[in-house]
């Protein structure tokens, strides 16, 4: 590896540390998304679907430590 794919490879590392920071917004914004359509089907008698919906939110949630975790390994 010479110094061309260091500097590559930094460069990648500060994109990826970029790329999770914005991943990590969109997911928190898509677990609220789903907990707006859980309410609406609930609205309208989907308990069902309410259900599944809330646990994709739930489970989205949980993708949020995954992308601290990351991005925490990335600022070391």
């Amino acid at each position: 590896m010479d110094s061309s794919d260091i500097i590559d490879t930094m460069n990648d590392i500060e994109k990826l540390k970029h790329l999770l920071e914005h991943w990590a917004e969109h997911n928190g914004e898509h677990a609220e998304t789903y907990l707006e359509w859980a309410k609406k089907a609930d609205l309208q008698g989907r308990k069902d679907l309410q259900g599944i919906l809330t646990e994709l939110a739930e489970g989205t949630k949980k993708l949020d430590d995954l992308f601290k975790k990351a991005h925490r390994m990335l600022s070391q």
